[in-house]
């Protein structure tokens, strides 16, 4: 059985200690691919160092939209640098989070910043990881509005192999309709730990109607710990936990769930098996 987890954040501090041990526990569960996003400029620098070290990790290169503080020309460049490495897959973690930012003059710093990624995204057509949190964590507002507005305007500019697979939104909560109108703007939708959670059935049946096809599996390591490891530090190996549930939820098996998965992933980061 091969497993991806196409995201995680493997250079966060809370991975100091034991980085390799997580990286030989994934390895043993049977993870084949990891995708590491950087969220500024110093974590994309040690995503790319981290794919740099070991052959089944690979980076995401941007600024997350709670990590504009330091977006500038200067270090925008110094993005645009790392992009060219090699095991750069994708431009990301970028998106827009109106659940820590209440401002609005920065909420529109934020979607300025999210143009200008996408449009890079665009030049070195490579795919995006975006990110979308919500004011008060509701399914559906201003933030999903906004975002879905911008995506659509930037896919629909695209072409070729990037139009068809685009990107995908990253630890999706949100509603159906805006998951399909996700899907036929060809982007795909992670699913992360929170899917097995007790009280988390609205999300389950969210994803019992989207295809296969189009869902990509992600721990977002260290956070969002799937059940049975609910409350501990979250690692790649758990993907196993996500990858059963969405099993349990499609009636298919865990081996059927981590081969389409893993197809998806190489589908969209064309990073090969």
């Amino acid at each position: 059985m091969k497993l991806t987890d196409t995201h995680c954040h493997l250079d966060y501090y809370k991975f100091d200690e034991d980085r390799a041990a997580v990286l030989q526990r994934a390895s043993d569960a049977g993870l084949i691919r990891l995708l590491v996003p950087g969220l500024q400029h110093k974590s994309s620098k040690a995503a790319v160092e981290l794919a740099q070290s070991r052959a089944e990790i690979y980076a995401a290169v941007g600024f997350h939209p709670t990590d504009l503080d330091e977006f500038s020309e200067k270090t925008f460049a110094k993005i645009k640098t790392l992009a060219a490495r090699p095991k750069v897959v994708a431009v990301g973690e970028i998106g827009l989070d109106y659940y820590w930012v209440k401002e609005e003059a920065k909420r529109e710093f934020q979607r300025e910043a999210l143009k200008r990624q996408l449009d890079f995204a665009k030049e070195i057509n490579k795919p995006v990881v975006i990110h979308m949190r919500e004011e008060n964590d509701a399914w559906f507002g201003a933030c999903s509005q906004d975002l879905l507005d911008i995506l659509q305007e930037w896919q629909s500019g695209l072409s070729g192999a990037l139009r068809e697979k685009p990107g995908v939104l990253h630890s999706f909560n949100g509603t159906l309709e805006s998951a399909q109108k996700a899907l036929t703007l060809n982007f795909y939708i992670g699913v992360t730990g929170p899917i097995t959670y007790k009280n988390a059935v609205q999300k389950r049946e969210i994803i019992a109607q989207l295809p296969l096809e189009r869902l990509l599996i992600e721990t977002d390591s260290p956070f969002l710990a799937p059940v049975p490891q609910r409350g501990k530090r979250n690692e790649p190996a758990y993907v196993v936990h996500i990858a059963d549930k969405i099993a349990e939820i499609h009636a298919k098996n865990l081996a059927e769930i981590a081969e389409i998965t893993a197809a998806n992933a190489r589908q969209l980061f064309a990073w090969g098996d």
